[in-house]
């Protein structure tokens, strides 16, 4: 089958273009350079970093396999006041790797949102920390909102006015074979048209269960997490006149899990609300008046009274008005103003008028959520012990969520995929500029080494992090709040860490390290008093402190 694009001026990127698949003959396997399994972001982010390159565009036979329809997602469309329940922040340094490749200018830009600021507090102790994009260097946003579609639509553009790159689409794989003979063992891939293709170097992107990694016979370690991540897109009215816009993303660590509040319009957020599964099930089948009350609730109601209006939720209690007054009495009882914006359910604030002094500490209230965009899925923690295959499974690499799974608490899950294509797009462009063989160990070496320890550091501290926060044991919500308030007030320990989550693509001095150093050494000490938080915070900051240094210095 071939990806033909239908001729169209880049200028009229709203127009639909439709994807033309023919077959191939089965009775011979057809010899391809790259065959890609995937046609999530980090597959069709491959495609096109590689199909961007004049040498690796004029010089390689690449095909990207999809099991799903992909015509759907270039045709998909929404009206300018809804948005899709799957969303990503993107970070300043993938927006320059996509914009590299040529992606970005294909993205809906009406339909992004910048993140100005972010928020996160503790939900037993209150403490706080902000990151504001004025304290980087260099860096207007911290990162960019989308939705998930709204990216492989671009994608998808980009390949269709690219047609060196075949894509099989509604095809799956059936079975991935070693093939004996002179070939130098080439994987064969059989599809469920009958088709064969064989592969020089096969790439799996192909998700959290991927044939390839199975093929490849690379084990991969992780866990189930004990919570799940409830879904929706969130209707709200506009910032007040004397706030600043919907740029700001919130999120509350609750020892349920953390929830979030993503930005993706003025009147418009995302919810990511990571809970206990019998909490989330609840949550899904709530009325969306029910859950938005209860978002509403989870920001601002002090810990103990929110868990005793799950309890309530969890016995039975699901009609809008017994939550309602449930929230109402305990907003009384907890002393909260029907003036203050920690009010809900007695909030005597007018949409329009003068916002309270606290207002920007918390996220608009929630008036409606969007129909059809309340969803739930499971957390998973997975890495994969090699990026690359070896003996029987050899010429086989892993990019995005086949090599690594991880918690999105962070946003950081697109993020490292796109790394990993940044990287093997380089790794392979480099070894077909040496003449070297591209599905080889030694020329793939290079990704392994950029991207593994990168990645594992990254959802290692994510790992930490969510277990930290899930701990209710009086020493450890001391230790943690204390570091979290001695590093809000440490300016260049908050512009390490969004370096190091990439709201930087451009570092180039090591001004305030000393000071920095220094820091780390106060950060430490105020958490020693829990061995277990010392030690994780103590290490994560060291590493940190290490791995922003070189990038400032250029060693990175």
């Amino acid at each position: 089958m071939a990806f033909f694009a239908t001729p169209r001026s880049l200028a009229r990127l709203g127009c639909r273009r439709r994807l033309f698949l023919r077959s191939f003959s089965s009775e011979h396997a057809r010899n391809n350079d790259i065959v890609i399994v995937g046609g999530g972001p980090a597959g069709l982010a491959l495609a096109a970093a590689l199909a961007s390159n004049p040498t690796t565009k004029n010089s390689l036979k690449i095909t990207l396999i999809e099991g799903g329809d992909l015509s759907k997602i270039q045709d998909w469309s929404m009206p300018p006041n809804a948005y899709s329940n799957r969303v990503s922040s993107i970070t300043d340094t993938s927006q320059h790797f996509l914009n590299k490749i040529g992606i970005w200018h294909y993205v809906e830009h009406a339909r992004t949102n910048p993140i100005h600021q972010m928020q996160v507090w503790d939900g037993i102790s209150g403490a706080r920390i902000t990151f504001d994009a004025s304290e980087m260097p260099e860096s207007s946003e911290m990162a960019r909102m989308t939705e998930n579609l709204n990216l492989q639509r671009a994608l998808l553009r980009k390949l269709s006015d690219t047609p060196s790159v075949r894509v099989i689409q509604s095809v799956k794989v059936e079975s991935i074979q070693r093939e004996a003979g002179d070939r130098n063992d080439w994987p064969l891939v059989h599809l469920s048209n009958g088709a064969t293709i064989r592969a020089r170097l096969l790439v799996g992107a192909d998700g959290f269960n991927s044939p390839v990694r199975s093929f490849a016979g690379i084990s991969s370690y992780g866990w189930s997490y004990d919570t799940q991540a409830v879904v929706a897109t969130l209707n709200h009215a506009p910032r007040g006149p004397f706030q600043a816009p919907n740029n700001t993303a919130y999120q509350r660590f609750l020892p349920t899990g953390p929830i979030a509040f993503l930005p993706l319009s003025p009147c418009t957020s995302s919810l990511v609300w990571s809970t206990k599964p019998h909490l989330a099930a609840v949550l899904k089948k709530s009325s969306p008046g029910v859950l938005g009350q209860l978002i509403n609730a989870a920001f601002r109601l002090p810990e103990p009274s929110f868990q005793y209006i799950c309890k309530r939720l969890l016995e039975g209690a699901n009609s809008s008005e017994e939550i309602k007054e449930e929230i109402a009495f305990r907003e009384r009882s907890d002393g909260i103003s029907s003036h203050s914006a920690y009010a809900s359910a007695t909030s005597m604030i007018s949409d329009g008028g003068i916002s309270p002094d606290d207002a920007d500490a918390l996220p608009p209230l929630v008036i409606s959520i969007q129909q059809g965009t309340i969803a739930s899925f499971p957390l998973h923690y997975n890495h994969a012990e090699s990026y690359l295959g070896e003996g029987a499974g050899s010429r086989t690499v892993l990019v995005g969520d086949a090599a690594h799974t991880v918690h999105p608490l962070a946003g950081q899950g697109l993020n490292m995929g796109l790394g990993d294509v940044d990287a093997l797009s380089r790794c392979i462009i480099q070894a077909l500029v040496h003449g070297g063989d591209i599905g080889s160990y030694t020329a793939l070496m290079p990704y392994a080494q950029e991207r593994y320890f990168e990645n594992h550091k990254v959802m290692s501290a994510i790992d930490k992090l969510h277990k930290v926060y899930s701990s209710t044991a009086q020493p450890v919500v001391w230790a943690r709040s204390v570091g979290l308030e001695v590093v809000n007030e440490l300016d260049s320990v908050k512009a390490a860490l969004m370096m190091n989550a990439g709201a930087s693509s451009r570092l180039q001095n090591a001004n305030g390290w000393d000071l920095f150093a220094k820091s780390v050494g106060s950060l430490a000490g105020a958490a020693s008093t829990s061995k277990m938080v010392g030690k994780m915070v103590g290490a994560g900051i060291q590493e940190l402190a290490k791995n922003a240094g070189e990038r400032f210095l250029g060693r990175h």
